[in-house]
């Protein structure tokens, strides 16, 4: 629950154009102004908002990305994807995220775009309830200076940016060898994460309340690598052969930098940073999987 006036809002589209957007946008937005609440949409999507309105609310107005940990309240229209890409740049202060589903499947997205408006009431009241989503870190360096940094929600996946071809690295957690493998590549990912990529690779499903990091090897070459969870208190290092290369590190899926020879990967969880997704209080974790997977249903005959 929260005591916090909800008065200035963002709404943060989905990157990709969605049908149900031309009609959406126009009713979510009016409805909010008639609730004498202050709507902004980002710089950068200014042409495609004007392009949907006939005429632009005067309770409207465009923001930079900067100003975002300003607002009261953050919507997103659009599913998983989205609300990762807003919350990997959340930190402690940032506002909660109001999350819409407008696509097919959703884990952290957690209202339908046929029914969240009862919902969004109870919000704009302060009747509401928060999930902490933490963030990790995730740094490069080379001969001891760091070249890149970045966080992640999801996972980290760490493969080869060309021609699809095994490759090994080495694994270390707290400057403990924890294994060498060889394969198409290392994917290091957080609970909530484990329903995404890691999971289409054979790791766990972990519930998000569990303090964890997965390492999940993508097609090992061997038949003793398996996937390993570990406290996400410890610090993961990953270290590759001089002689590899083009090697590429992606982050939630949107974001990627590549590895040079003798780069090391160092990643953490991140202390007191956290996105701040608004639970729907009808959905528990295990529907969602039931739901999303068929987990745990019987298959008909």
């Amino acid at each position: 629950m929260s005591n916090k006036t909800i008065k200035n809002i963002g709404i943060l589209l989905k990157p990709r154009n969605v049908t149900e957007f031309s009609t959406t946008i126009p009713n979510l937005t009016e409805w909010l102004i008639r609730r004498k609440k202050h709507v902004s949409f980002l710089e950068k999507e200014e042409g495609r908002i004007l392009n949907i309105f006939k005429k632009l609310p005067k309770s409207v107005s465009f923001i930079s990305e900067d100003e975002i940990n300003k607002l009261d309240l953050i919507i997103t229209l659009g599913g998983d994807g989205t609300i990762i890409g807003v919350s990997r740049k959340c930190t402690k202060s940032s506002p909660p995220i109001f999350g819409v589903n407008m696509g097919r499947l959703g884990f952290i997205t957690e209202f339908s775009k046929i029914e969240y408006f009862d919902e969004l009431a109870n919000t704009l009241k302060g009747n509401f309830n928060i999930a902490k989503l933490p963030l990790y870190k995730v740094s490069v360096s080379k001969r001891g200076k760091e070249i890149f940094k970045g966080n992640f929600i999801n996972d980290v996946v760490i493969n080869k940016n060309n021609i699809s071809r095994m490759f090994t690295l080495s694994v270390e957690c707290d400057s403990e060898l924890i294994f060498n493998v060889s394969g198409d590549g290392l994917i290091i990912s957080s609970p909530v994460g484990s329903t995404a990529y890691s999971l289409a690779a054979g790791g766990p499903i972990t519930h998000p309340d569990v303090n964890a990091l997965l390492l999940t090897p993508i097609c090992p070459h061997s038949l003793n690598h398996r996937p390993l969870v570990i406290p996400d208190n410890k610090e993961i290092e990953v270290k590759f052969p001089v002689k590899e290369s083009h090697l590429s590190l992606t982050l939630d899926g949107q974001e990627a930098v590549d590895i040079e020879k003798g780069c090391i990967v160092k990643i953490s969880k991140m202390k007191n940073s956290y996105a701040k997704i608004i639970k729907n209080n009808d959905r528990t974790y295990f529907q969602t999987l039931k739901e999303k997977l068929t987990h745990g249903q019987r298959e008909g005959r």
